[in-house]
């Protein structure tokens, strides 16, 4: 596996974050989620992994992997703490977040601690995820909500296996988390600016390329 870590220092990183998504667009939320995370949990870097064939989604509905990893690569060029990665993006099976974070924990032979960026929402569904026991054991989850979030949600569906998981969540609150990319994609559709939601760089890339504008 091959990464271009970002040039903030020479050492050896101790601590990354991993941000999945399918990034269909990627926007505002999503940055400010990972520069958050990346502050509060004292991250080396931040590495956007644009997902390939996500196995809760109809991938034939996903705007074409090329356009999407370009926009993340417009949208994280000017932070000098982000990076991306085509882990999954290259290929053709199935993205399995435990499949990715496996790859990362060996090649960091456990001494970098590794956090898992995702939504508060996804973490409800932890329990169904593939192998979660052994990507808890090799993760920590910060999982972004907006401000105000309850973990009593989580308690009543996790259940037995809140106690269990919990001391690997770490709740982070974003007000940005109103924003999502189905938002972008419509108001694009609908003709209307989505100016200040994702970076001018992605924004002049979707109208280039007219991406969503027959969604």
């Amino acid at each position: 596996m091959s990464i271009h870590f970002p040039k903030v220092g020479h050492k050896e990183p101790k601590a990354i974050g991993l941000m999945g998504g399918t990034f269909d667009p990627i926007h505002i939320g999503h940055l400010v989620t990972a520069e958050e995370a990346r502050q509060q949990f004292n991250l080396d870097c931040v590495i956007f992994i644009p997902a390939g064939n996500p196995p809760h989604k109809n991938s034939s509905k996903l705007t074409d992997r090329e356009h999407r990893y370009l926009m993340t690569l417009l949208a994280v060029a000017n932070n000098p703490y982000f990076t991306l990665s085509r882990i999954e993006l290259d290929k053709e099976e199935p993205s399995y977040t435990i499949d990715t974070v496996r790859e990362f924990y060996q090649k960091f032979q456990g001494k970098a601690k590794i956090y898992f960026i995702t939504g508060a929402d996804a973490v409800l569904d932890i329990i169904t995820w593939k192998d979660y026991r052994e990507l808890l054991s090799m993760c920590s989850f910060i999982a972004a909500t907006r401000p105000g979030y309850s973990l009593t949600k989580l308690k009543v569906l996790l259940g037995p296996a809140f106690s269990e998981i919990i001391p690997r969540i770490h709740l982070l609150e974003i007000p940005a988390m109103a924003i999502s990319s189905t938002y972008l994609r419509r108001k694009v559709a609908a003709g209307k600016t989505i100016k200040y939601l994702t970076p001018a760089s992605v924004e002049q890339y979707i109208y280039k390329n007219r991406l969503y504008h027959q969604e």
